[in-house]
C-alpha cells in the first residue's frame, strides 16, 4: 500500500468525503500549487546540493552536469543557502492549510516543520547546525566527508562517470580551503573543537596525506573500480596528478590551520563552554528530539531508563550463571569470552560480516509477520575505511539512490573486534539493517510522496525506530540465547545511558573522561568503544538523546492504539503509520491516534 492510498483509507477519506463539491476542488488545486512548489525547491537544492543529487541517484540526464560538482561551501554559498532556505520557507507557508487534502496538509506541516528548524543554526548563532557545531572535527570536514562520498556514492560505469570523479577531485581542494577560511573564522568566534578532537583530527589527516598521490584512496577507488569496469584511459595518472597538485597542497594549509589551532586548544568538552553554548544545546535537543524536554528532564529519564533496564538484565545474567560483580562487570567479562569473540584478522573480520549478512537473511525472511507487503531492497554491509575509522561512529547506515543504482550501505567500524563480542551483534543487525533503519528507509523511500517530503529526517523518528524494532525482533524469535537477549537488552542500556551523558557534558560540566568511565561502568562496552562513542556525542550534542526519546513515542503510541482498538488492534496494519513518511514524534502521536480511533 503506497502513501497516498495508506492516508485517504482512514481520516483522510472521512475528511475528503465530508467535503462540499466546492472545497474539494479547491483541495485539489492546493495540492498541485503545493507540490509544485516542492518540486521547485527541490530542483533548487539538488543545484545547490551536487552531492544530494548523486546519493539520491539524480544526477543524471538534465542533471548530468551535477556529478561533476561538490557545492560551494564558501562564506557566500552558505549565505545563499540560508536565503534560498527562507524564500521556500515563504513560499510554502503562503499556501494555505485550509486549501489542501489532509494528505497535502501534512506533508505540508511536516516540510514545514523541516525547513523551520534547519534555520536556526543560522539565524540564531551564525552556525551550519547546532548537531555539529563544529566545521572540522574528527568525524566531520572535507577531509572525512568526500573521500568516503566518492568512494560509496560516485558511481563509475563509464568514462563520462570518470571524467566527473576528476572533476570533484579537483572540486575537493577547493572545498578545503573554503572550510579552512570558514573554520579560521569561525575559532575566532569561540567556536572550534576540542583538543583531543583536533589531535583525531590531525592523525585522520595525517593518513589521507601520508600516502604517495599514486597510492592514495582518492586514486586508487578510481582507478580500482574504472578497471573493474573495463574503461579504458590513465585514470590512475589523472587522479594522481590532482592529488599531487591541488589536493594535498590544500590539505596542508588546513593541516596548519589545525595545528595552529590545537595550540591554543580547548580543555573543556561541553558546548556550556563556547559562546552562547547553553543555548545551542537547548536548540540541539529540541531538533534531535522533536520535543520540549528540557536536559534536567533528559537527564533524569536517563537515569530512570538505566536502573530498570539494569534490573532486567541482572535476571538474565544471574540465570545463565553470570553472578559475580556488577552488571557492567559481568557483561565486560562476557566480552573478553573466547567464545564470544571473532580472531583479530582480516579472515575473523570478514567471518564477522558474514555472520551479519546472514543475520540480515534470517530477518527479512520473517518481515511477513511484523509489517504488511514488505519491501526487499538489497543491503550491502561494509567494514568502515581504515583510514578514517579512529574517529568514525561504531556503525552507521548509508540510503540507497532513488533510481537503484546503489544500494543501501550498513557500514560497521572493525577497528577492533573487541568492540562486537557475538552476544551483541543480532541486536545491532535489527537496528541497522531490518526491521531497522533499512526497512524504515526503504518504505519511505518507496512512498508515493514528494521528494522534499522523503528529505525531512527527523533524528528521533528513525533512531526510535531503530530501537523499536529491536524490540519487534525478540517477538519474532530474533535472539536465539538468552545470551543475545542480554545483547538485545544491552543496546537499550547503551542508549538510556546516553541520555545521561550527554546531558552530563554539555549542561552539568561532565568531562570526557567521567562520561568514558560512566559508560564502562554502567553498560559494559570495551573502554575504547565507549570512549569513541562519548567523543561522538562530545562534538555532536543532542543527537544521542534521540534515541531513547524516540523509542518512548513509538512505544506510546503502539499502547495508545492498543487501548483505543482494543482486540481490533494488528500490529501490522498498526505498522502501515511507515508509509506516511518521518515526522516530528508530536506529530507522530497525534497521528496514531487519530488512525486508531478511525479503525476502532
Amino acid at each position: 500500500m503506497d502513501r497516498r492510498t495508506f492516508l485517504t483509507s482512514t481520516t483522510a477519506a472521512s475528511a475528503i468525503a465530508l467535503m462540499p463539491a466546492a472545497l474539494r476542488a479547491q483541495a485539489a488545486s492546493g495540492d498541485a500549487k503545493l507540490n509544485a512548489t516542492f518540486d521547485r525547491i527541490m530542483a533548487d537544492l539538488l543545484k545547490e546540493a551536487p552531492p544530494l543529487a548523486t546519493v539520491l541517484g539524480m544526477d543524471k540526464g538534465p542533471n548530468a552536469a551535477l556529478k561533476h560538482k561538490l557545492g560551494d561551501n564558501s562564506a557566500a554559498g552558505r549565505a545563499r543557502g540560508q536565503r534560498m532556505l527562507k524564500q521556500a520557507i515563504g513560499e510554502i507557508t503562503a499556501i494555505a492549510p485550509t486549501t489542501l487534502s489532509p494528505a497535502s496538509k501534512l506533508d505540508r506541516e511536516v516540510v514545514l516543520y523541516s525547513l523551520n528548524a534547519q534555520a536556526i543554526p543560522m539565524d540564531r548563532f551564525g552556525l551550519d547546525s547546532v548537531q555539529r557545531p563544529y566545521l572540522i572535527f574528527q568525524q566531520g570536514g572535507v577531509y572525512f566527508e568526500t573521500p568516503d562520498f566518492l568512494n560509496s556514492s560516485h558511481t563509475i560505469t563509464n568514462a563520462e562517470d570518470c571524467s566527473a570523479y576528476l572533476d570533484r577531485l579537483a572540486a575537493m581542494a577547493t572545498t578545503l580551503d573554503n572550510e579552512t577560511a570558514l573554520q579560521r573564522s569561525e575559532a575566532a568566534r569561540g567556536y572550534v573543537a576540542p583538543g583531543w578532537s583536533l589531535d583525531l583530527t590531525l592523525g585522520q589527516m595525517g593518513k589521507l596525506r601520508s600516502p604517495a598521490p599514486a597510492q592514495n584512496g582518492l586514486t586508487e577507488s578510481l582507478a580500482s573500480r574504472a578497471a573493474k569496469a573495463n574503461i579504458p584511459g590513465d585514470w590512475a595518472a589523472k587522479a594522481s596528478a590532482i592529488v599531487e597538485k591541488q589536493v594535498y597542497p590544500a590539505l596542508d594549509r588546513q593541516i596548519a590551520l589545525i595545528r595552529e589551532l590545537r595550540l591554543k586548544g580547548r580543555t573543556d568538552d561541553g558546548l556550556w563552554a563556547v559562546p552562547k553554548g547553553d543555548e545551542i544545546y537547548a536548540a540541539a535537543l529540541a531538533e534531535a528530539t522533536t520535543t520540549s524536554y528540557t536536559p534536567a528532564e533528559v537527564h533524569r529519564m536517563g537515569l530512570d531508563q538505566v536502573a530498570s533496564i539494569t534490573a532486567e538484565l541482572e535476571t538474565i545474567l544471574k540465570a545463565n550463571g553470570l553472578t559475580k560483580g556488577s552488571v557492567s562487570e559481568r557483561l565486560n567479562a562476557l566480552n573478553v569470552r573466547p567464545d564470544q569473540l571473532y580472531p583479530d584478522t582480516d579472515a575473523g573480520r570478514e567471518q564477522l560480516i558474514r555472520d551479519l549478512n546472514a543475520g540480515v537473511a534470517a530477518m527479512t525472511a520473517k518481515l511477513g509477520r511484523l509489517v504488511n507487503n514488505p519491501p526487499n531492497a538489497p543491503l550491502e554491509i561494509r567494514r568502515v575505511p581504515v583510514e578514517i575509522q579512529d574517529g568514525a561512529s561504531n556503525g552507521y547506515y548509508y540510503l540507497a539512490a532513488l533510481d537503484g543504482s546503489r544500494p543501501a550501505i550498513y557500514w560497521i567500524n572493525l577497528k577492533s573486534v573487541g568492540d562486537w563480542p557475538k552476544y551483541s551483534l543480532p541486536a545491532l543487525t535489527y537496528h541497522e539493517g531490518v526491521p531497522g533503519h533499512h526497512l524504515q528507509l526503504t518504505i519511505a523511500q518507496q512512498a508515493k510522496t514528494p521528494l522534499l517530503r522523503k528529505l525531512s529526517f527527523f533524528n528521533a523518528y528513525s533512531e526510535g525506530w531503530a530501537l523499536y524494532a529491536e524490540n519487534l525482533a525478540d517477538e519474532v524469535g530474533g535472539y536465539a540465547t538468552p545470551l543475545e537477549r542480554a545483547g538485545f537488552l544491552q543496546s537499550y542500556l547503551f542508549r538510556a545511558a546516553r541520555l545521561v551523558f550527554d546531558t552530563g557534558i554539555h549542561t552539568q560540566k561532565w568531562s570526557r573522561e567521567k562520561a568514558t568511565a560512566y559508560m564502562v561502568q554502567t553498560v559494559g562496552f570495551a573502554q575504547p568503544r565507549s570512549q569513541r562513542e562519548v567523543e561522538r556525542y562530545c562534538t555532536q550534542p543532542g543527537q544521542a538523546c534521540s534515541y531513547k526519546v524516540g523509542h518512548a513515542a513509538w512505544v506510546r503510541a503502539r499502547e495508545k492504539a492498543m487501548a483505543i482498538q482494543g482486540k481490533k488492534f494488528d500490529e501490522k496494519n498498526f505498522h502501515d503509520i511507515l508509509h506516511a513518511g518521518a515526522m516530528p514524534l508530536t506529530i507522530l502521536e497525534r497521528m496514531v491516534e487519530e488512525r486508531a480511533r478511525a479503525g476502532a
